[in-house]
């Protein structure tokens, strides 16, 4: 099954999206409480944005030329 690309760049650009929300998340959220353990909080988070960021920008920025 071949995946068109403009699917690909959709789903990069939701990914990319889903981590800029993540970030935005994290941030209000340390803004407003109190945590036992912050560097498990951040460190989960920042996690999280890199993983969706390189994976949505890899397929928004995907050739042809690859199969």
């Amino acid at each position: 099954m071949k995946i068109r690309k403009e699917s690909k760049r959709e789903v990069g650009k939701w990914l990319m999206d889903i981590a800029k929300y993540t970030l935005t998340a994290a941030i209000v959220i340390s803004f407003l409480g109190e945590f036992g353990q912050p560097w498990l909080f951040y460190s989960t988070g920042l996690l999280i944005v890199l993983i969706t960021f390189v994976y949505g920008f890899i397929l928004f920025n995907e050739d042809d030329t690859k199969q």
